[in-house]
């Protein structure tokens, strides 16, 4: 039994070797990928983003086993920061969530950033179709957490809950970003504490004063720590996914999500182009060496750069 057949077969071990490779580059990924694609697009995707604090772990935790007590297989894309000595994800999978840690219904992966903005690892569109193809029913996807600048994960995701707390000015922060106008649903965790009441209210205000938009996320709130809210932070999920599938808008989010997927792998292999012609061309070598020696400026080199990589592709690889 190949690879893909062992992924159908719910086979997790073969899953998270997928993945694995998919997050080195490795090239045999892509007959595998190719198999297991028919497979796909029947998972619903929750993405949740918001600063680092705001107990955006503790929420996915409380939201995984909710799902589970609806009996649905539960897979979780945790991106993390990259450590730079290995190059991998800082917070394993290991260290999450750990009370699931046993349930075969729910897969955990964390990926490394690995250096890439907006909040994803270039691998979590192709880790996300693995867990559709094997069967995963909701599958989350946490953002990094280290800014509020990630919205990124809106291309990747169904539904996007935006999750802040009390005291730390997230919902000024994320106004002024742009977080707030990808928002499905704002949750104010840790509503136990100072504070909640104030944060709570100035979100509603600020999308009251954002109402052109077209969206209008409910305010809700929770405290994952204890599960309170989650149950109506989940039925929330659950009616914008039954309001899309009603309005025809599931299709038109599965077609961005799929243009995002092709447009980050066609960016990740001109990437590793640029980085081979930077290393072999030996006229883009001497530019970038005329560049630093002040004798060119950094863009007729980059010109240059981009012009043989276009004609290296062209020529079917040759110089």
């Amino acid at each position: 039994m190949d690879l893909a057949e062992r992924i159908l077969a719910g086979d997790v071990r073969a899953a998270a070797r997928l993945m694995r490779m998919l997050d080195d580059g490795d090239a045999r990924a892509a007959a595998v990928m190719s198999a297991l694609h028919p497979r796909t697009g029947r998972a619903r995707i929750v993405g949740v983003t918001g600063s680092p604090g705001t107990g955006k772990s503790t929420l996915i935790d409380a939201l995984i086993a909710a799902f589970r007590s609806a009996d649905r297989r539960v897979g979780v894309v945790a991106v993390d920061p990259t450590s730079p000595f290995t190059g991998g994800a800082i917070l394993g999978d290991r260290v999450r969530m750990q009370r699931h840690a046993t349930d075969a219904g729910v897969f955990i992966r964390s990926l490394a950033t690995r250096g890439r903005l907006g909040g994803l690892s270039a691998s979590t569109g192709e880790v996300v179709s693995v867990l559709d193809a094997a069967g995963y029913e909701r599958i989350v996807v946490e953002t990094v957490g280290v800014g509020q600048d990630e919205v990124e994960i809106v291309g990747q995701a169904d539904v996007v809950v935006v999750v802040v707390s009390p005291g730390q000015g997230d919902e000024v922060q994320a106004h002024k970003a742009g977080v707030l106008e990808i928002a499905d649903v704002l949750v104010v965790n840790k509503a136990d504490v100072a504070g909640a009441d104030r944060t709570a209210r100035d979100l509603h205000l600020a999308v009251d004063l954002a109402a052109a938009r077209a969206k209008h996320p409910k305010v809700l709130r929770t405290v994952a720590s204890t599960g309170e809210g989650v149950p109506g932070l989940v039925a929330e999920v659950e009616r914008l996914l039954a309001e899309m599938d009603r309005e025809g808008r599931s299709a038109e989010v599965a077609r961005a999500r799929t243009e995002a997927v092709v447009a980050d792998m066609a960016a990740a292999a001109f990437a590793a182009r640029i980085r081979e012609v930077m290393a072999s061309d030996p006229a883009v070598r001497d530019a970038v060496d005329r560049v630093h020696r002040r004798e060119a400026a950094p863009r007729d080199a980059a010109d240059l750069l981009a012009g043989r990589v276009v004609a290296a592709g062209t020529h079917g690889g040759g110089q």
